[in-house]
């Protein structure tokens, strides 16, 4: 199979908030070599109850990750994630007097060339061959619906007045979240994944983002999209938030010796 290693990169800014209430990390997991975990949560609540919700999201993933091991199931780990993230943050609510609620979508990369993906919200995945779009998270929003019902376009869907309505999120008092998981087998160079909240994708096509991923690194590119989606927010822009990771080759290991300076040698 195909050999690449592993670049990876985040971003972030505020965009026109008063708080930074996304975010996002990267992990390897110290007790099962090879594999990696990128996760990323868009938290929502005033009074910083998004920002205590998205920060018990990356806690959590960290605490978990730390104690995965090469024989656990990458499904069953992420489901752990995610089902521990929203009990606390229902718990901090509660101690807090808030109502934070937040988003996830994670990818856990193994050494197997498979990678496993899920999702709960409007933040998303994108994966893409080279700079073309393979597949995207569907984002859990009423908007979202409403463009599988073919009642409006997905570019509608941006400026629609209840694009911000979510139909699934963590920490909800009144409903469990149900995850939607996806899987790629068969990783190879040129494969990457962008993992971004709302913020981010709302500003670009597929083909932009595609195209500025695979022609950058992670931190030229997520530079590059902070900024053209600053341009574009004109001063009204949300958090914005980003992790890339790209599968590249390695590079060639040149021999640095030759017969000549073996023979001096000897």
């Amino acid at each position: 199979m195909s050999q690449y290693k592993i670049e990876a990169g985040t971003g972030q800014h505020v965009g026109d908030r008063k708080e930074q209430q996304d975010r996002t990390a990267l992990f390897a997991a110290p007790k099962a070599p090879g594999y990696m975990m990128a996760v990323l949560a868009d938290g929502m609540g005033g009074k910083s109850g998004g920002a205590l919700a998205a920060e018990q999201v990356i806690r959590t993933a960290k605490q978990l990750f730390e104690e995965f091991g090469p024989d656990d199931d990458v499904k069953a780990a992420i489901e752990a994630i995610v089902r521990e993230s929203h009990t606390i943050i229902q718990l901090s609510g509660i101690s807090a007097e808030k109502e934070p609620h937040s988003t996830i979508v994670i990818l856990i990369i193994t050494p197997h060339h498979h990678a496993v993906w899920a999702h709960i919200g409007d933040s998303r995945l994108y994966r893409f061959s080279g700079a073309n779009l393979i597949e995207r998270t569907i984002d859990h929003s009423y908007v979202e619906k409403l463009v599988s019902e073919k009642k409006i376009t997905s570019e509608e869907a941006k400026s629609h007045t209840l694009s911000n309505i979510l139909v699934n999120v963590l920490g909800s008092s009144s409903t469990e979240p149900f995850i939607t998981f996806n899987e790629y087998d068969g990783l190879k160079p040129t494969d990457s994944f962008l993992l971004c909240s709302d913020g981010l994708w709302h500003y670009f096509t597929d083909r932009e983002l595609g195209a500025v991923i695979s022609a950058n690194t992670p931190r030229i590119a997520s530079e590059m999209l902070i900024n053209k989606a600053r341009e574009r927010a004109s001063g009204r822009g949300d958090n914005c938030t980003m992790a890339i990771v790209k599968l590249i080759k390695p590079a060639k290991v040149e021999k640095g010796y030759t017969v000549e300076k073996m023979r001096r040698a000897v």
